[in-house]
Formats: structure tokens, C-alpha cells, sequence
């Protein structure tokens, strides 16, 4: 008998086979359902490093409101998302506070409106109402909008407004927002944004090691397949704890293990994690780190690879001196680097990365003849 399908999914947003970590979450937005209007787990922000799992998280979200009856609207934050989701949300062609969403053959159209700021709020909240109004009693609407940070101010004030005052007139309306970690800085200290202070706020980081071994264990035998305790631990340590180095692991193990000898004898064995943890970090580096490295100047890189040199966090003065530089010059690159939510500041005078695996990425790529990144 060969191998099963694949149970890993290491696609951005695609859902995991298991949800490792997060049954709290799920458990509270459930909750914040079924307690009805004013639960503070009806108003979401979900944060965390890129990879986290938080556009799994919100797929998981609207998978528990459809179960409860509710509709559901997905968006990603960029220009014009406000007005993306008042064609949307609208439950039919016609006028909506000053705007008049036109049909197509999938309904509302997309883009084809453009409405003045100041008539945001509104138009997004009549159709909230009139969208509520279509679903009738004991059904509900949820909203979701990934990659937050990139929203306008602008979007960003329309639709915590009108969120502000369904959730006032206890509508049934729930709102998730989700975004790197700056999300919590940037927007809720926006005087206009004060509303979202309340929200309830779930950050998302490394899944404990023990729960990520338990989960792993289970997916394999669970259908079938036979691992030994040392392959699992040796597979669970090179995760991390990082949520989509669980799914590469588990993903690139399972296929070299099916691929050794036709999948026949049903095994993973300690090669098979080997080779798959192999081939996870060199995915990992060029789907993950390679881009963001890309993009950034050759200070800001240099930087990163004085940061490298040390296994935690590192010191500003420091870093500074293995650049050869003032501590002014060099914290002008540090801060072109918090900007990018590349790396963070846990402690004053001191930096560390923002990115998973990013500090192994730099170590492996520019590693010098005496064997320092």
C-alpha cells in the first residue's frame, strides 16, 4: 500500500490539517458568537511575524461564523478597500449613501465605484444594515481584512467608524483585523482609531514545542504512516515553533519518504527528515528571507549581518562597531529596518529579528572564510 496524499500544506493561507496552537482563539471568537452583541471577541486584532498563520487564523475564523449561519467577507488591505467593501458587503445593485454600485454578471461590481471620504462611514454602514437586513434574524455578517498595515489611514478610519456604530447598536457584526506586530502601535495609537483599542488583541508566535511534536505525531499516524520517536523529535526541533516551517518539514519529509522506494513500506525514517529539513530552510530562505533581503539597501543588509553574528538579541553599540560606524549612522539603518518590520526593539539599546529563520538565512548566504555571517 503507498502513501496517502499529502497532509501538509505549506501554501501561504491554505489550511493546515491541524491548527497548531491556536484552539484558543477559535475558542474565543466562537464564544464572542454565540454571547451575541457587545462580546469582546467580536472585535478581532490579530498580530504576528510574516508566516505566523495569520491569514490561516482568519480562514479559520469564517469557517466558524459560516457554521454559525453568518456571512462572511474577506479583504486584504491596499488602495481603495473601503470602497472594495461596500460593493461587497451591499446586498444588491443600487444607492448606497451617495454611491451607486453598479451590477455585473457576479453582482456588485469591484472598482467601479469611487466615493468621497467623508461619505465612507456611511455608505459602508447602510450597507452593513441593509446586508443584515437581507439575512434576517439569528444570521450575522463578519469582516475580515488581512495585511492591515497596508491600509490608508484614510480606509482604515471609514471602517472602524462604521464598525464603531453597528457594534454600539449591537448589531450582529463581527470585525477581525490582522497584521504585523506594528499593527498595535501604528494604528491604535491614531487618535482617530481610539475605538480599536478595545479590541481584543491576539498576538501570534512560536508554537511550543510540544504541541508542535504532538501534532505532528498525530497527522502522520493518524493516516497510516509510521515515524520513530527520533525522526519526530529530530523534525519537531528544526520547526522551530514556526508555524510555516511546520508545514515545510512535514510537507518535504512526507514527500521524500514517499519518493525513497515508492512509499511502500509507509515510514518515515531519520533521512527522510533530514533530507526534508534540507530542502525546508532552503525554501524557507527563498521564499521567506531571500525577498525581503532584496529589497533593502546594502547598509541596511550589512546591518542585518552584524546581527547575525550574535545567537539573540543584539546590542545597538555593537552592531555599530562591527559596521565600522557612529552609532547615529548606524541607527539610521536600524530604524529604516523597524520601518520594514524586518527586525524589532525588545529592549532599549538593543534589536533583534522580526523574521524567523532570517538570522540562519543571512548566516548560510554570507558566511565568510573564518566562518562568521
Amino acid at each position: 500500500m503507498s502513501f496517502p496524499a499529502n497532509p501538509f500544506k505549506p501554501t501561504a493561507g491554505v489550511m493546515p490539517p491541524v491548527l497548531i496552537g491556536r484552539e484558543s482563539i477559535s475558542l474565543d471568537f466562537r464564544e464572542g458568537l454565540e454571547d451575541g452583541p457587545g462580546a469582546p471577541d467580536r472585535l478581532m486584532l490579530i498580530t504576528g511575524p510574516r508566516g505566523c498563520g495569520k491569514t490561516v487564523m482568519l480562514t479559520e475564523l469564517g469557517l466558524i461564523a459560516k457554521q454559525q449561519h453568518w456571512d462572511v467577507i474577506d479583504e486584504t488591505a491596499s488602495e481603495g478597500l473601503c470602497d472594495r467593501l461596500i460593493a461587497r458587503t451591499a446586498p444588491k445593485p443600487g444607492k448606497i449613501s451617495g454611491a451607486t454600485i453598479k451590477p455585473t454578471f457576479m453582482g456588485a461590481s469591484i472598482g467601479e465605484i469611487d466615493i468621497a471620504p467623508a461619505l465612507r462611514p456611511a455608505s459602508l454602514r447602510d450597507a452593513i444594515v441593509a446586508r443584515l437586513h437581507v439575512l434576517g434574524k439569528g444570521k450575522g455578517l463578519l469582516i475580515t481584512i488581512d495585511e492591515t498595515q497596508d491600509a490608508s489611514l484614510e480606509d482604515m478610519t471609514a471602517i472602524s467608524t462604521a464598525a464603531q456604530h453597528m457594534l454600539r447598536e449591537n448589531a450582529e457584526v463581527a470585525f477581525v483585523f490582522a497584521g504585523l506586530p506594528s499593527l498595535v502601535s501604528d494604528l491604535l495609537n491614531a487618535k482617530v482609531l481610539t475605538f480599536l483599542r478595545r479590541a481584543s488583541i491576539k498576538e501570534l508566535g512560536d508554537v511550543p514545542l510540544d504541541e508542535v511534536r504532538a501534532a505532528l505525531a498525530s497527522t502522520i499516524r493518524n493516516a497510516g504512516i509510521t515515524i520513530d520517536d527520533k525522526a519526530l523529535d529530530l523534525a519537531t526541533r528544526a520547526t522551530g515553533g514556526y508555524p510555516y516551517m511546520i508545514q515545510l518539514v512535514g510537507y518535504s519529509m512526507w514527500r521524500h519518504a514517499r519518493r525513497r522506494d515508492g512509499g511502500m513500506d509507509r515510514t518515515i525514517l531519520e533521512q527522510d527528515v533530514r533530507v526534508g529539513v534540507e530542502q525546508s530552510r532552503a525554501k524557507l530562505g527563498a521564499g521567506v528571507c531571500a525577498p525581503v533581503i532584496k529589497r533593502l539597501s546594502e547598509r541596511c543588509v550589512d546591518y542585518l549581518k552584524a546581527m547575525a553574528q550574535d545567537d539573540g538579541p543584539s546590542s545597538t553599540a555593537d552592531i555599530a562597531r562591527r559596521m565600522g560606524e557612529t552609532m547615529s549612522y548606524a541607527n539610521g539603518y536600524r530604524q529604516r529596518l523597524l520601518d520594514e518590520h524586518v527586525i524589532k526593539a525588545p529592549v532599549r539599546g538593543t534589536v533583534d529579528f522580526a523574521i524567523p529563520f532570517l538570522r540562519e538565512y543571512l548566516r548560510a548566504e554570507y558566511r565568510s572564510d573564518d566562518g562568521e555571517a
